[in-house]
């Protein structure tokens, strides 16, 4: 594969108490587009990275809303506008008898939108990374820790965030090629 340019700086830490402090300092530096990457999961690391709650619920929730609406519409389409019969003496329609329908397709829809949400949010599908082309970054799996400032961020400056990755305690820096 051809290479277009840099895709950003990969920062290599070996312990877990540097690497968690030194993901603090990147995000009190500033920068908004960047990633670590851990062998296992770090406890409290969301927080200190200071990503914030995921909008996928969001997603979800107009997905149900949809789907109910979807549902009283077509149940009072079907039986009170298209084909109005009466049955028992009950009403042509009515929000009652016809809410399994309602609830089916509210349930439907919100996992829809929770699909839909989920591949919007991670910028899914991708079917490549640069990351993956690193030869080291395989070890992630295994026992190192990766920081990850991408080029498009505003604040990057190769020298500079080079230096900054150095100064928080990266044994480590690379560029990776995009």
């Amino acid at each position: 594969m051809s290479k277009t340019g840099t895709y950003g700086l990969l920062a290599t830490f070996s312990k877990t108490p540097e690497f968690f402090t030194a993901t603090g300092k990147v995000r009190d530096a500033g920068f908004k587009k960047w990633d670590t990457f851990t062998p296992f999961p770090v406890h409290g690391l969301d927080d200190q990275m200071g990503v914030g709650r995921s909008k996928v619920p969001i997603f979800t929730l107009c997905g149900g809303l949809f789907g109910f609406c979807l549902g009283m519409l077509i149940t009072w389409y079907m039986n009170g506008y298209d084909y109005p019969l009466i049955v028992g003496g009950k009403p042509y329609w009515s929000p009652v008898f016809p809410f399994p329908v309602m609830y089916e397709l509210t349930i439907l829809n919100a996992a829809f939108g929770t699909l839909t949400g989920m591949f919007v949010m991670n910028l899914l599908p991708r079917h490549n990374h640069p990351l993956f082309e690193f030869e080291d970054f395989i070890r992630s799996g295994d026992d190192t820790f990766f920081i990850v400032i991408e080029k498009a961020d505003p604040q990057f400056d190769l020298d500079k965030t080079k230096a900054f990755l150095t100064e928080i305690g990266a044994e480590e820096v690379h560029v990776v090629e995009a």
